[in-house]
Order: structure tokens, then C-alpha cells, then sequence
């Protein structure tokens, strides 16, 4: 049985992006697996976008004119609440962890990641602020 070279063409182009595919997707999942992580191997990271972010935090005040009095309590206040909230979070997954076992929080892991796949194949990636402008222009 002979294939004409129309019909191997579309072939290999039917094939190719297929076969790309299952070459990459081993990088892909790691890379994927590591950003999603429990960010233990991204602390230096962490770290730099803590330091970015208290310096436009410091950069506002300034444009405020807050005293420096005033941004060491808003600093201090800003810190206590990023304490509270790692603490609620911690509280949150052991509370997860009582109720599902490690495959149940798994699949719920991987239902939330195919959700969340599938609402920015609809809506695109788009800011939270370009969403409160869409809904203030439809009113």
C-alpha cells in the first residue's frame, strides 16, 4: 500500500505539533510543579518582591508626605497584618488537611488549576483593575 507524498505531508504536519508537545511536556509540568509549589525553593524571590514592594510602600508615603513617625507605625502595622494572614493561611491548610487526604487535595488542586485554565481561555489575562473598568463602563 502506497501513501502519496500529499497525504505524508499532512502527516507530518498532523504529527509535528503533536510530537513537540510530548517533548516539552516534561519541562513544561517541572516548571509548572516549581511555580506552583509550597514556594519553599523561591525564597530569595519571595525575598526580592518583599523588598520591591517596601520600597514603592516607602516611595508613596514620601509622595504623601507621611512623617517618618508615621510610616515606622504603618510600616509596623503593615507587618503585623502580613504576620496575621501567613498565620490564617497556615491555620486554613492544616484545617484542609484534617478534611481531605493528600489524593483528595491533590485532585482539588488540579480542578482548581483547570478551572482557573479554563475561565482565562475565555476571558484572557486581565487585571482586577481592568475588570472593575468593564464593569463601571456597562453600568
Amino acid at each position: 500500500m502506497k501513501i502519496s507524498s500529499a497525504k505524508k505531508v499532512s502527516i507530518r504536519k498532523l504529527f509535528a505539533p503533536a510530537l513537540l508537545a510530548i517533548t516539552i511536556a516534561p519541562l513544561a509540568l517541572t516548571a509548572q510543579a516549581h511555580s506552583h509549589g509550597d514556594h519553599e525553593g523561591q525564597g530569595f524571590d519571595r525575598e526580592r518582591m518583599e523588598e520591591r514592594m517596601e520600597e514603592r510602600r516607602q516611595e508613596v508615603y514620601q509622595r504623601a508626605e507621611i512623617s517618618e513617625e508615621k510610616q515606622a507605625e504603618l510600616n509596623e502595622a503593615h507587618a503585623e497584618h502580613r504576620e496575621a494572614m501567613h498565620a490564617l493561611r497556615e491555620e486554613h491548610h492544616e484545617r484542609i488537611a484534617e478534611i481531605l487526604s493528600d489524593e483528595e487535595q491533590e485532585a482539588l488542586r488540579n480542578a482548581m488549576q483547570e478551572a482557573h485554565e479554563e475561565y482565562r481561555g475565555k476571558h484572557g489575562k486581565r487585571s482586577h483593575h481592568d475588570e472593575q473598568e468593564d464593569s463601571a463602563d456597562s453600568e
